[in-house]
């Protein structure tokens, strides 16, 4: 920030009230979705993907928009669902048919492997080092500004959690983080917890020049120092460790007290408080709420890419809106909610195209070789000869549930293959 900072307080002043005009009915969760995840931002992905294929292969793996949302589709679905490796949603002892019967593992895993978000032929030279997943957080940042808000919102960090050495010193630590190793990410949210404006930390680029925090420790408990330009406040204030905050609404005055255990004295002391402090504690609850909402049912993005990550985290932001403002639009019109796992799982359900037909489970060894009671059973569809290259069959194994030709060359019941 290229600003003149001076050591001056700035006046606060009253915020209104913020009120919501009620909707004429609450839409359903898939259109609250793609308010935020939009289709702007789903044929971009497949574009770009069957662009990176191109130069990566030299062939084109035929990706379309429905297709990507199959695979939106599964990554939700595996989010609320997980797993302990990805192979066990298609494996015979393990399958999962809700995200199994969308695609084939093959195919899903190549799509994982293409996914792909900006042009990597145009990145030289370029000075954003995000640039791989640049297009889609801004395409996001736009549709989460358009979103109706209270007056009130707070600003903090958000990890995106990476633990990869690919993307360099992008990566940050935070200790007191739940998610210690990744992206931070500045997040401007309501008390709600709706993100309304996002931005992608690079590395520090402006200083204020506040006082160090060894000498602020020194003048003791309470000791604060602050300057201001062109109608923002930075304040740094020493509690139990030195904290900093901005702000353009409240300033240090009037100063409150708080009661702070001290260990010298044995007892409770009184301890000045700026009253911007305050104002935050009582309104910085929503980006932690959002944080929270975001891991209950975390996209699975372990990735060798270290923009698959950050993938994830904007699929997982854009249920969390969509689930709190539809949550808004329901108490406006005194509508029992859903639960977000429910909205999660409606939001996938209307995402996913078709299905494959299911296919029946391998039996067990056991139960293929044990020569008792495999009997052929007759049935009104037909299916493929699991034994035969081109085998079709109306008969089927009683026992194993699998189609078997029944013809005198082929005595597939009695044989153990």
């Amino acid at each position: 920030l290229n600003k003149i900072w001076k050591h001056v307080d700035i006046e606060e002043f009253q915020v209104p009230d913020s009120s919501f005009a009620p909707p004429d009915a609450v839409k359903t969760p898939f259109q609250y979705f793609k308010r935020l995840f939009t289709d702007e931002m789903i044929q971009h992905i497949a574009h770009q993907t069957n662009l990176y294929s191109v130069q990566e292969l030299g062939d084109l793996i035929k990706t379309n928009p429905g297709e990507i949302e199959d695979f939106l589709a599964m990554l939700l679905l595996m989010g609320v669902f997980d797993f302990p490796a990805m192979e066990d949603y298609w494996h015979p002892a393990s399958r999962f048919n809700m995200i199994a019967d969308i695609m084939p593992q093959k195919r899903f895993k190549q799509l994982r492997h293409y996914i792909h978000f900006n042009d990597n032929q145009q990145c030289d030279g370029s000075p954003d080092r995000f640039y791989k997943i640049r297009p889609l957080f801004e395409m996001l940042r736009k549709q989460c500004l358009l979103i109706p808000s209270t007056y009130k919102h707070s600003v903090d960090e958000v990890m995106v959690s990476y633990k990869g050495t690919r993307a360099g010193n992008l990566r940050q630590y935070i200790a007191n983080k739940p998610d210690k190793w990744g992206f931070k990410v500045f997040c401007r949210a309501s008390s709600s917890g709706i993100i309304h404006d996002l931005l992608l930390y690079q590395g520090p680029k402006s200083r204020t020049h506040l006082i160090e925090d060894k000498e602020l420790m020194e003048r003791g408990r309470g000791a604060l120092d602050y300057k201001s330009a062109e109608g923002v406040l930075t304040v740094k204030w020493y509690d139990n460790k030195c904290v900093t905050l901005l702000s353009n609404a409240c300033g240090i005055m009037p100063l409150t007290s708080v009661q702070r255990w001290s260990k010298d004295e044995k007892a409770k002391i009184a301890v000045p408080c700026p009253s911007l402090i305050a104002a935050y504690n009582q309104h910085m609850g929503g980006i932690d709420l959002s944080d929270m909402l975001v891991h209950l049912y975390k996209t699975p993005a372990k990735s060798r890419r270290w923009y698959f990550p950050l993938f994830g985290y904007v699929l997982d932001l854009c249920i969390s809106n969509a689930w709190l403002v539809y949550k808004r639009d329901c108490g406006l019109l005194k509508e029992k909610p859903m639960p977000l796992k429910r909205f999660h799982l409606a939001v996938a359900h209307s995402l996913k195209q078709k299905c494959l037909p299911p296919r029946p489970p391998q039996p067990q060894p056991d139960v293929r070789y044990d020569n008792y009671g495999h009997l052929p059973l007759h049935t009104d569809n037909r299916g493929r000869c699991c034994l035969c290259p081109k085998g079709v069959s109306r008969w089927k194994c009683g026992k194993c549930n699998v189609f078997l030709c029944l013809i005198e060359e082929r005595e597939y019941y009695t044989q153990q293959s």
